[in-house]
């Protein structure tokens, strides 16, 4: 066979396949979705009897092009399909400006989904999880308990960042939770007397020495915490400790005290 000849085997074979995608049944459907060829996967799009189940069993594929996936984006006759709203969010390829322009449509926990799946990109969960902490505001607390359960660390780490009492214990039992959001919260504006006994309680968290002196220099520490610390402090830390700024009267008092126990007063 000549190479001429070959040639146009190949684009029979080819447009054989096209007319088919053009015309096939429902049911012929779910297999010529499977060709590897992306002009064949574009006709379908324009088949009559192409449907959400077609589309959603396609969308499950990995190797599909950013210009196939913008092509079933702005399919009319599915712009109000939830599910397969969700499916182009979650198909790895998606461009994207589409993933942008699909999350605001989806629900709360499946941005969170989002995040956790397999083979998600870094572009998608970062997208994903910006939409959950936009929402955040208008969240109610029962479920931010379950985020604060199930989320990314980002997205708990500024769940905690609130400084809502019924969710600090949630956030701090997170796996995914780092120890620089719980540094930041203890700095911040948000954290109080009671959530920061929460910290210092915490049996995970408890005995991290970055912790303990974040917890020690805010003013609004009871003073229990410095009886229950300082004397796990070494003289020099105790003395940087008295030096901070962010001390209260009393708690200076407390640890002068400390010092003075110590000979180093």
């Amino acid at each position: 066979m000549t190479e001429e000849s070959h040639s146009i085997g190949i684009n029979a074979k080819q447009g054989k396949q096209l007319y088919k995608a053009l015309t096939a049944t429902i049911d012929e459907l779910f297999q010529v979705i499977l060709d590897p060829d992306m002009q064949v996967l574009r006709s379908v799009l324009k088949n009559q009897n192409l449907n959400e189940d077609h589309l959603l069993a396609l969308l499950k594929r990995h190797d599909l092009t950013e210009d196939l996936l913008k092509a079933i984006y702005q399919l009319e006759r599915f712009k109000g399909s939830h599910r397969l709203k969700v499916a182009l969010v979650k198909n790895p390829n998606t461009p994207g400006p589409v993933v942008v322009a699909l999350l605001p449509h989806l629900h709360l926990f499946e941005l969170v989904d989002l995040c956790m799946i397999p083979g998600v990109t870094p572009d998608q969960k970062f997208a994903a999880e910006r939409a959950i902490i936009q929402r955040l505001p208008t969240t109610e607390l029962g479920n931010k308990m379950t985020l604060a359960r199930r989320a990314t660390a980002t997205v708990v780490g500024e769940i905690l960042k609130g400084g809502e009492t019924p969710l600090v214990e949630i956030c701090l039992n997170n796996p995914r939770l780092r120890e620089v959001a719980i540094l930041q919260f203890i700095s911040g504006a948000t954290s109080s007397a009671e959530t920061l006994s929460i910290v210092a309680r915490n049996s995970k968290w408890k005995l991290r020495p970055n912790l303990r002196l974040a917890i020690l220099k805010n003013r609004r520490t009871p003073p229990i915490w410095y009886t229950l610390f300082l004397p796990q402090l070494r003289i020099p830390e105790v003395r940087n400790l008295l030096a901070s700024r962010r001390l209260n009267p009393s708690q200076k008092k407390l640890v002068q005290n400390e010092l003075k126990k110590r000979g180093g007063g």
